[in-house]
């Protein structure tokens, strides 16, 4: 069937609801992904389609194009708009084009005034809220905003400064992925923030708090294993560091964001690019981003099994730690003796050193008991050092412990040190039963 059959086999009143979804829509400032992922994350079915799939749905939904009933309760649970108002009969636009006395507004929907809009996202808060659900993003923004509005909308920096300092903190001690939301919510608060008219010193801090969250962000997708959202998210922290115009910030992203890459297997090209654009940066100034780009280039060649060149790495990064302030606050944002002594247990465990199981508790006395992601990692080393001093059964079944008692601390850096324990093994072991659990236990992983 052609465009123009199709469009005559969409009725008026169809058109009339295609224009009011797209109107919401927009007044909420929503594109079509971003519609489209709210209405996914609303969605309690495993076998959901993708956010693209469903953004080609919403412009054929907008077009007129007839909707299931999951997707009208779905619409009317995210606008927070009642199902029978949002989908009811809407008023149609009449044709005016040649009438010489004047013309109408297309839009089948009045604009709302700010009292209005308050109040249907304070609708969807409490829905939501009742529902057990998730608050959606800007909806409390929104209920706010009045107040906001009497105070002359300020822009307080220092809070968001907090905030990001916060999470830095936070995510070492949570369960992977248990920020995404919150991290979610701020970015597009901060967003929203980014389009007022604002002087350059309110711009160029929002700047440097969106590169901060967007990079945390990062972090914790790279943690549940999506690493496309990961990949897209730092590449966001990057921009926005850039045009902050804070080298620090720039250094940080892009060491971190080495690190990342090497745990999640991504080419060797991507991790040398990202370091090597970090130190370059930096110049002569120690900083923990520098110390992170170190440290990536450390684990890169130990996992390659170039020692000589972990080793010459781990050199520099010890040369850059010495000349950072010392402080013993834990943050993803900080580079601490915490950090040091993880790289440095990283390549004595690979390289068969015989310092790596002292090098591991000592690192393991120095994190907070709650941190449970990085230290089962250091667990993993001790189990591989085992391994690599032949006490093969008793290294699987400290690892499968490891495993075991920490389900919610997996992260990339778990899922690789879990491969690269299997690799190590003794053909024969590898048959082995704790093997064989461990092996089907990084498989669900």
């Amino acid at each position: 069937m052609s465009r123009a059959k199709r469009r005559a086999k969409i009725s008026p009143a169809d058109r009339a609801r295609g224009a009011r979804l797209r109107a919401e829509r927009e007044r909420r400032e929503w594109g079509r992904r971003e519609l489209a992922r709210l209405l996914l994350d609303a969605i309690d079915d495993r076998q959901k389609p993708s956010h693209v799939t469903v953004a080609g749905y919403i412009k054929n939904w907008e077009a007129g194009g007839g909707i299931s009933s999951l997707y009208r309760a779905t619409y009317a649970a995210v606008f927070g708009i009642p199902e029978d108002e949002l989908f009811g009969p809407q008023e149609i636009p009449q044709d005016h084009s040649a009438d010489p006395l004047g013309t109408v507004d297309p839009s089948p929907v009045p604009d709302l005034g700010d009292d209005d809009v308050r109040r249907r996202a304070a609708l969807q808060l409490l829905a939501a809220l009742g529902a057990g659900a998730a608050i959606p993003p800007g909806a409390l923004e929104r209920v706010l905003g009045g107040i906001d509005d009497a105070l002359g909308n300020p822009v307080d920096l220092d809070e968001w400064e907090r905030t990001v300092h916060e999470y830095g903190q936070v995510l070492m001690t949570r369960p992977a992925g248990a920020l995404i939301q919150d991290l979610t919510a701020d970015i597009i608060a901060v967003g929203e923030l980014l389009k007022r008219q604002l002087d350059a010193m309110e711009r160029t801090g929002l700047l440097r708090v969106s590169a901060s969250l967007s990079g945390l962000l990062a972090i914790d997708l790279g943690d549940i294993g999506d690493q496309r959202a990961a990949r897209v998210s730092w590449a966001t922290a990057k921009r926005a560091a850039d045009a902050s115009g804070d080298t620090e910030l720039q250094v940080w992203v892009r060491g971190r964001a080495a690190q990342d890459a090497c745990w999640a297997g991504r080419p060797q090209a991507v991790i040398t690019g990202l370091a090597a654009e970090a130190i370059e940066i930096a110049g002569e100034s120690p900083s923990a981003g520098l110390a992170r780009a170190h440290a990536a280039r450390v684990c890169l060649a130990a996992s390659q099994g170039d020692f000589a060149r972990a080793h010459a790495s781990l050199a520099e990064l010890k040369r850059t730690f010495d000349l950072l302030p010392q402080d013993t606050e834990q943050s993803v944002l900080a580079f601490r003796e915490t950090q040091l002594r993880w790289a440095e247990s990283y390549v004595y465990t690979f390289a068969g050193d015989r310092r790596a199981r002292d090098t591991v508790a000592h690192a393991l006395h120095l994190y907070p008991s709650d941190a449970h992601g990085p230290r089962s990692n250091l667990e993993l080393m001790d189990a591989a050092a085992l391994i690599r001093a032949r006490e093969v059964e008793a290294g699987l079944e400290r690892a499968l412990t490891v495993v075991e008692r920490h389900p919610d601390a997996t992260t990339a850096g778990r899922v690789a040190l879990t491969g690269q324990i299997l690799q190590m093994l003794p053909h024969k072991a590898r048959e082995l039963p704790a093997a064989r659990e461990l092996r089907a236990l990084t498989s669900g992983a």
